[in-house]
């Protein structure tokens, strides 16, 4: 007999670790999301998972990762429920949990149409916007002539500044695994300074480009043209929307816009760092 509503509420919640891999992918699996086990073993291992055990056989009925960036921020994502347990609170469950864990620490996240009611209710408020982009390059409209290069160990330190200095916080335990995590790590030089970096990494049958931090847009075309010429699958990424001219040329190269989603923030007016040079996140689960 399947669990009752009632006491799917108070089921308790667990830390998650690497073993739950496959648990994790099988849930995203469930949801008719891709599986995306490359980027889970990220964020399991750079974040904290929180799950909650499928009463009725094996498995998760929900999960979400919290990458934290020490008391200033931490982000939330891959907040998922079994499609057996959905609309039944233990959605809701899961997230009153992490936001007893975080306490005071504010807190964003990127919301579905579907999830921002809930997320609204818990407290968040809408920010802004991002433009989830997917499709070949096409080349159509050439890129900047900005001198782009693949990143070595020796950029590492100023990639750290540069990133500190643009997201507003320290996430060096994130952006050191960028050189083992993704395909390809392009950096823009000018003048002796690292003005731009930009992943890109193996997502299913895509390769997802993000972080994208560059001084402006013609440094981030550069990068990403760069990624293109690298890469070849598909290309996707998540652009804020008030970076219209990027957005403009991806469309201009045969990167199609597949969805909008929602950037909120908890306890905070606003995202710390300048949103002028932050493109695109390395995933909108982890900020």
């Amino acid at each position: 007999m399947p669990t009752s509503p009632s006491s799917l509420v108070h089921l308790p919640v667990r830390r998650l670790t690497s073993d739950d891999l496959l648990a994790c992918s099988d849930l995203s699996e469930n949801r008719g999301w891709p599986r995306e086990e490359h980027k889970w073993g990220l964020l399991l291992t750079a974040g904290t998972g929180y799950g909650i055990d499928d009463p009725d056989g094996p498995g998760l009925a929900a999960s979400c990762i919290v990458t934290s960036y020490g008391p200033g921020l931490a982000a939330i994502g891959m907040v998922l429920v079994a499609e057996r347990h959905a609309r039944r609170g233990v959605g809701r469950r899961l997230m009153q949990h992490v936001l007893a864990e975080a306490g005071d620490t504010p807190l964003t996240l990127h919301a579905t149409p579907n999830g921002q009611p809930l997320y609204e209710q818990l407290g968040f408020s809408q920010i802004g916007r991002a433009e989830m982009v997917r499709g070949r390059f096409t080349f159509t409209t050439p890129a900047p002539a900005v001198p782009v290069r693949a990143a070595t160990a020796e950029d590492i330190q100023a990639i750290l500044r540069l990133d500190h200095e643009v997201f507003g916080l320290d996430r060096t335990h994130v952006i050191t695994r960028l050189p083992a995590f993704a395909d390809h790590l392009r950096v823009v030089e000018e003048d002796g300074e690292i003005t731009g970096f930009a992943a890109a990494w193996p997502n299913m049958d895509t390769h997802v480009i993000g972080p994208l931090i560059a001084r402006d847009p013609a440094t981030a075309q550069a990068l990403i043209a760069s990624l293109a010429t690298a890469s070849d699958r598909p290309l996707r990424t998540d652009i804020d929307v008030r970076h219209m001219e990027l957005l403009s040329w991806l469309k201009e190269n045969g990167i199609e816009s597949i969805a909008f989603n929602s950037v909120m923030i908890r306890s905070l007016p606003d995202l710390p760092g300048d949103w002028v040079r932050r493109f695109a996140p390395l995933t909108v689960a982890a900020g």
